[in-house]
Formats: structure tokens, sequence, C-alpha cells
């Protein structure tokens, strides 16, 4: 790995645990493995490197939400496959713990990435609900963007619930029962 893929990498590591202000260069640097001036070498000071890790977090959680939901089974089972999937539940979401960091929201540049991606979930998880219904698996007057929100916010929701608890049992009853409310009509 180059110096610049282990300071991106120890980057979205620092953000993810510590958050913006409590990533500090001399840490990044230190969890890196690089000398004083690599930083600067490569990125432009700790926004620019802050900006690199996030859009590579947000890139990596599209491609593995994009397999699951784009992955085979009907429209129930790619939503369910999606709230399922294996997670770092104690961790919290990197992306998500971003929305609560003050120095990110503050920022339009480093939040950007964040918000492209918590919309473009929404979408994905809109279309599919969409196709749901057009099946006949889910009813008509479900409203794709409002349940999108709801699967959203479940998760999200689920990652604080589990870590206020220090148990991932809050997140996982927030997953079963929102696919409970969703469950296809023929299996109601």
């Amino acid at each position: 790995m180059t110096t610049s893929e282990r300071l991106i990498e120890s980057t979205r590591e620092l953000l993810w645990e510590r958050g913006y202000v409590g990533t500090s260069p001399k840490a990044i640097l230190e969890r890196a493995g690089a000398g004083q001036g690599s930083m600067y070498h490569h990125f432009k000071g700790k926004p620019d490197l802050a900006l690199a890790a996030i859009r590579r977090t947000a890139e990596e959680l599209r491609a593995g939400a994009a397999g699951v939901l784009h992955g085979p089974g009907t429209p129930y089972e790619r939503i369910e496959a999606y709230l399922t999937r294996e997670r770092e539940v104690l961790r919290g979401c990197p992306i998500g713990r971003l929305t609560m960091d003050p120095d990110v929201v503050a920022s339009e540049e480093l939040r950007e990435p964040v918000d492209e991606t918590l919309d473009w979930l929404r979408e994905q998880l809109a279309g599919i609900v969409e196709e749901g219904k057009e099946q006949g698996q889910f009813g008509p007057e479900l409203d794709g963007e409002a349940i999108a929100a709801t699967v959203v916010a479940t998760v999200q929701g689920g990652y604080v619930l589990a870590r206020a608890s220090g148990s991932p049992a809050d997140f996982d009853a927030g997953v079963r029962g929102l696919l409970g409310l969703l469950a296809p009509r023929s299996a109601v």
C-alpha cells in the first residue's frame, strides 16, 4: 500500500472512531506509519485528506449496499438482505456518524459525499419498493420514498440504540420490526 493509501485508510478509521475534530494530523501519521511531511506531500492538509477518506468510505458503503439491493431475490428479500447484512453495529455507521460531526456538517465539501450517499441509498430503496408494488408484493398504498426513508432511519437509529445499550439487540429488534411491517402481502 502506498503512503497516500495508508494515509487515506488511517483517516477513514480515525474518522469512524473519533470524528473529524478528534482526528489529528499527528494521529493520522502515527496510524499510517508515515513521516511528518507525508500528509502535505500527498494532500493540501487535513480537510483534503478527510475528504478523500470520506469519499472512499461513501464509495465502499454504496458498493456494499448495491451488492445486496441489486442482487437476486424479490424486492422484499433484497430489502431484507440489506437490513440483515453483516455490520459492525456497535461501531456505528461510518457515514451516519459523520452526520453528527459538527465540523463535517458545517463544511459543504465534507458533507457532500455523505449527503450523496444517503440520497443514493434512499433512491435505491424507493425504487425497490416501487418494483414490489408493481409486482403486487407490497400494497399500492405504500409510498416508496417514505418507506426508503424509514429503512434508512431504522438502520441509523438502530446503530444509535445499539451503541447506547452496548448490544446489537436493539438494532436487531428494529430490523425485525420493520421487516414485519413490510412482510409481503402474500405472507401475511
